[in-house]
């Protein structure tokens, strides 16, 4: 029978409870939380821990990492990992929202590039993921816990009914792998979905460059919202024209047909589309 850490008497301890409106859930697989420290793939590098809550995964990544800095935003749950790893000279606790973390300052703080590794909330993820695109090298790679259905969005190749927006702007900028997934039973309290692990690498520059990035994430988005349309009708839309004729001139330019629908569109395809709005734009 699988171990599971016991953390009914740890919370008692200190006079806490998982909050629901904080949706919190809390991993206490010790299978689940050694296969996430082995998958960081720590080689000497300091980890940031993303919502450490109260702590089961710090203590694998402490076992792994010369300098673990457990991200919590939660000031009860700050208080009881300060108290538990009280004693452990490599780790520390940042009272912090993960997702308005400066990364440059933290890059700083611990002397160089980080692994982060964490348990995203599903209404936290997404600004969670960006902001790490956006860490100029501050991170060199993420092993972060999702929604399954979020993971595979992520991860979805072009043609599959997953891929979408996410898909699209997450592969410009990263490479993205699912590792495996975790049932609910591994949590307490256990919640309503399925998770599962992804690893996630920044690069160093976008896959295929744009000439102006706002453009590219506004039409990507734009087209994504009406999915079932073709992108002819869907760049209708985004330049909020009376008729299809901007699009269409814009498809033409980039070389692809006005009836395929948006899932469809490889990422080099999508840069040329979107270098062809800004060319139309002018």
């Amino acid at each position: 029978m699988e171990r599971r850490i016991d953390i009914r008497t740890l919370l008692a301890r200190h006079g806490l409870h998982p909050k629901r409106s904080w949706s919190q859930n809390f991993l206490i697989s010790a299978g689940a939380l050694q296969r996430i420290a082995d998958a960081a793939q720590v080689r000497d590098e300091p980890v940031v821990e993303l919502g450490a809550g109260p702590g089961t995964l710090t203590a694998a990544l402490a076992a792994v990492s010369p300098r673990v800095l457990a991200v919590e935003r939660d000031r009860d749950f700050a208080r009881l990992l300060r108290a538990e790893f009280s004693l452990s000279s490599n780790v520390e606790v940042l009272e912090a929202n993960a997702a308005r973390l400066d990364w440059s300052q933290l890059q700083k703080r611990l002397g160089g590039p980080c692994v982060v590794v964490g348990n995203l909330p599903y209404h936290m993820a997404t600004p969670i993921l960006f902001s790490l695109l956006e860490s100029g090298g501050a991170v060199r790679r993420a092993v972060l816990m999702l929604q399954r259905e979020m993971a595979e969005r992520l991860a979805a190749s072009p043609g599959s009914r997953a891929c979408g927006a996410s898909s699209v702007m997450l592969q410009m900028r990263a490479d993205v792998e699912e590792l495996f997934d975790v049932p609910p039973g591994s949590f307490y309290p256990a919640p309503k979905v399925h998770s599962r692990v992804v690893q996630i690498r920044p690069l160093v520059a976008p896959r295929h460059p744009v000439r102006d990035p706002a453009l590219f994430g506004r039409m990507v988005r734009t087209a994504f919202s009406s999915r079932r349309k073709t992108l002819s009708n869907a760049l209708r839309a985004f330049f909020g024209a009376p008729s299809r004729e901007p699009g269409e001139r814009v498809l033409q330019r980039a070389g692809i047909d006005p009836a395929r629908r948006p899932e469809t569109l490889t990422l080099e395809e999508w840069a040329r589309l979107s270098d062809a709005a800004g060319a139309e734009a002018q």
